[in-house]
């Protein structure tokens, strides 16, 4: 079955002169297959130049305006694939934007941390940043009816949602393709930065984060677990957090001293990564995390859906010293939606604490028969 990306429609529409436009990612999201087809979809000359590659490299080294006009000539339409690769990428895309009248650039990168460092302070007012996650529900629905979508759930949940698991079939090959994408792809790139040499930290670290998903983490804990200080767990998890593995969300709280804000809870962008950290693809049946699996599902094709549609909401969970609890937490122009997650169709009240603290609040139960309707965007009945 073939799916459309949400933004195969829109990315030629929105890359603009003198211009240019990010699209980030984690590898193997499917950047490089996005931007390809919207060079086949332009009627305008394409320079399609990539990372990886060292004459890449070579054409772009020198940094003057004279290179960078006999580079492009009389074509206005760059695309880099991995721009985060070339040194000074920022400054040298900051140089072609503001001498060349008309040129338009569309890049890519998978890592935040390396491109927003290199693109950020050049190229401020003449950027715009896009984010391309795993596929999303969202996606999906635009090829498959409801019946297929509730028959694909319990894979998804275990093996996840990047685009090449589509083209696969059986257990196996799923798992060691989502193996090899841990340990080849996102694992390297965390240890590519200079400094992170500990690769046995890094992995017992990403493991204890898969192991408990969904709860509030101290970093002093991790830290001593470990046998590693807090600044340097807390250094990790901004380098996961920019090379998109993982993401976090805060507590929510208006002051009420009962309240947990300190910690924060810990998701990964996508199931499949969870699990492969720690080979867990049994079937759900088998399963005594379905609880976990079904909170980072949620939370990720929710935080999808938000970001593809243009939605700003801040993201929260909710708990309290006496351990009442909510999942999710929306504001959306400080209005409160709450959603509590349950794997099995039951009967849920909201807690009592929250309800009398925050009595304007619209609480929702999200289950397997309804779940459709908050991943997509509906009105929850």
């Amino acid at each position: 079955m073939l799916y459309q990306r949400f933004y195969e429609s829109r990315l030629l529409q929105m890359v603009k002169p003198n211009k240019v436009l990010v699209l980030l990612g984690a590898r193997r999201v499917g950047k490089t297959a996005l931007i390809k087809k919207t060079v086949q979809q332009s009627t305008e000359e394409v320079i399609f130049l990539n990372g990886d590659d060292i004459e890449s490299h070579a054409l772009l080294e020198r940094q003057s305006e004279v290179n960078y006009r006999n580079l492009m000539g009389k074509c206005r339409f760059l695309v880099i694939d991995e721009a985060q690769e070339i040194p000074g990428i920022g400054k040298k895309l900051k140089l072609m934007v503001d001498t060349i009248e008309g040129l338009k650039v569309l890049i890519t990168g998978s890592s935040a941390f390396e491109l927003h460092d290199q693109v950020g302070e050049p190229l401020v007012g003449r950027m715009r940043t896009l984010h391309l996650f795993p596929m999303s529900q969202l996606e999906y629905s635009q090829a498959e009816n409801a019946f297929q979508t509730h028959s694909l759930l319990e894979e998804r949940l275990i093996f996840g949602s990047f685009p090449e698991l589509g083209q696969m079939s059986g257990r196996t090959e799923k798992t060691d393709y989502l193996k090899e994408l841990v340990q080849g792809y996102l694992l390297r790139d965390i240890l590519a930065f200079e400094g992170i040499r500990k690769r046995d930290k890094i992995i017992a670290l990403l493991q204890k984060l898969a192991y408990r998903t969904g709860t509030e983490i101290s970093l002093e804990g991790l830290g001593k677990e470990l046998q590693i200080s807090k600044n340097t767990v807390e250094k990790y998890l901004d380098l996961f957090t920019k090379v998109f593995i993982l993401y976090s969300v805060p507590g929510f709280s208006r002051s009420r001293d009962n309240e947990i804000t300190k910690m924060k809870k810990w998701f990964f962008i996508d199931n499949g990564i969870r699990n492969a950290l720690i080979n867990a693809f049994q079937p759900i049946s088998a399963r005594e995390d379905i609880g976990q699996l079904w909170e980072n599902y949620l939370h990720a094709e929710r935080s999808k859906m938000l970001h593809y549609r243009g939605f700003s909401s801040q993201i929260h969970f909710w708990r309290t010293h006496s351990k009442q609890e909510i999942d999710r937490i929306e504001l959306v122009d400080n209005e409160i939606q709450a959603f509590e997650f349950k794997w099995k169709t039951e009967k849920t009240r909201i807690p009592t604490e929250f309800q009398k603290s925050y009595p304007e609040a619209v609480f929702s139960v999200i289950h397997r028969d309804n779940y459709l309707d908050f991943v997509l965007g509906h009105s929850q009945k």
